[in-house]
């Protein structure tokens, strides 16, 4: 009875990036460029694999993949935040703050899977390449791609159907610049165990798995490697996954940082410096780091360019 009595939060607050009048034009400027570079980036990416043959291939197939992903991503979130940056009025609905997450887990997760697929790829490549067509083929390319998507939205589907059983109360102010679910569990005033129970064991296997998969993966790619004589054998070898790698480091390292470090070192600040990276900056950088890397993708590029 007591919580029938009680008003229930309809819409809520993002303070977030936009609490600081002074900062919101600058602020609306720099996040309006990254996510502008972000779609011109990947769209790119996408065209440019798109639309030549000889990068039909597995590595440029998951590489397409993740470009859309990383469109996708900051999408769900930067549209909002410079709209909330515009007009000041920091405000969204129950429903949009639901889709919102929806769509951040789900494309979250799929990048977290992506990126260990195409570890795995990298792994066929250099340690076992006389049987890398027969394994990559295009059939179970395509099914890796479609799992992962279906999976990551599946959870996705878990995560917000709990959330969405859980009252809201007490506060509608969500101190980020997004509807991040650990902020949604604080101004919870239910009982919040079983959502935090599923966060570390589902939402963990989807996260932490792909890591290990890509962490294995390198520790066979780094062991072939050093086996190879000549140095510029190693070179030219470990150039094909560097860029896959400086990527995965980006992306896990903030969200490692973010969700996966003890509560007592937790600071405002830090977190939300840690979402502009994962959500804006990385996937912003991603498309930027593989065509600056790759040969395959500057000659290309050059070609189309000219």
């Amino acid at each position: 009875m007591e919580q029938k009595n009680q008003t229930v939060v309809m819409e809520f607050l993002l303070l977030g990036l936009s609490a600081r009048v002074e900062l919101r034009g600058f602020l609306f400027v720099i996040f309006l460029a990254m996510y502008l570079m972000n779609l011109l980036g990947n769209g790119t990416m996408i065209s440019v694999i798109g639309g030549n043959s000889q990068l039909h291939t597995p590595m440029y197939f998951f590489l397409c993949n993740l470009s859309f992903v990383d469109m996708s991503f900051s999408s769900v979130t930067v549209p909002k935040l410079l709209s909330n940056l515009i007009s000041g009025k920091k405000k969204i609905s129950f429903s949009q703050c639901i889709t919102q997450l929806y769509f951040f887990i789900a494309f979250a997760g799929s990048e977290c899977v992506l990126l260990s697929v195409m570890a795995y790829d990298r792994y066929v490549a250099i340690c076992n390449p006389l049987h890398y067509v027969t394994i990559m083929s295009k059939n179970i390319c395509i099914s890796m791609s479609a799992a992962s998507f279906i999976i990551c939205c599946l959870n996705a589907l878990l995560h917000t159907l709990l959330i969405c059983r859980l009252s809201f109360c007490n506060s509608n102010k969500i101190q980020h610049f997004f509807c991040d679910v650990t902020a949604l569990l604080q101004l919870s005033c239910t009982d919040t165990s079983i959502n935090e129970l599923v966060i570390f064991s589902v939402a963990s296997l989807v996260v932490m798995l792909p890591f290990l998969i890509i962490l294995i993966s390198y520790i066979c790619i780094i062991n072939t490697i050093l086996k190879i004589p000549s140095t510029g054998g190693r070179s030219k070898t470990f150039s094909t996954c560097s860029s896959h790698f400086t990527v995965v480091m980006l992306f896990y390292g903030t969200l490692i940082f973010m969700y996966f470090r003890p509560s007592s070192s937790y600071s405002l600040e830090k977190d939300m410096i840690a979402s502009v990276v994962y959500n804006v900056v990385s996937p912003m950088l991603n498309p930027f780091i593989y065509s600056l890397r790759n040969r395959d993708v500057k000659k290309v590029l050059r070609r189309v360019l000219q």
